[in-house]
């Protein structure tokens, strides 16, 4: 009987970035997580969609500040959401909108959290943006995730 192989990971295989078939779901399960845990900093896997979700996140005050860290030839997004140094703690962050199940809202269907309390991203025309800018511009699109 042939002896098995052993699994053995190469150096050319550590710094790879791994697949995911929902990158948004992922980087919120990720801040979730964290904030769960207590963590001050979160490490995601670079995009530029994930980029401008933090970049609303810190002018929102969810999350206190964004690096961009080179890892070898892929580039990761470090969150830092310190509870001291940001000014809304969240407490609830979910993904709207799913690979399955796409749900879209014209502007005046777009929903409101907690009456204003916390906030709905939405990815639209004109970029991505949360509700209250979407409905300000009068434009609908993709609910992406909501935060509160």
């Amino acid at each position: 009987m042939p002896q098995r192989a052993k699994f053995q990971v190469s150096e050319r295989q550590v710094g790879k970035a791994m697949m995911t078939t929902d990158p948004i779901a992922d980087m919120l399960t990720r801040i979730r997580n964290a904030v769960d845990v207590n963590k001050t900093e979160v490490v995601v896997p670079y995009s530029k969609l994930k980029q401008r979700l933090a970049e609303i996140l810190q002018k929102n005050g969810y999350i206190a500040s964004i690096k961009t860290e080179a890892n070898g030839v892929f580039k990761n997004l470090v969150l830092s959401i310190d509870p001291i140094k940001v000014t809304k703690p969240i407490t609830k962050i979910e993904r709207v909108s799913k690979p399955g199940r796409r749900l879209y809202a014209k502007r005046d269907d777009i929903p409101r959290i907690l009456g204003g309390r916390g906030i709905i991203i939405v990815s639209t025309s004109a970029g991505i943006m949360t509700g209250y800018e979407a409905r300000a511009r009068g434009l609908g699109g993709e609910l992406i995730c909501r935060i509160y």
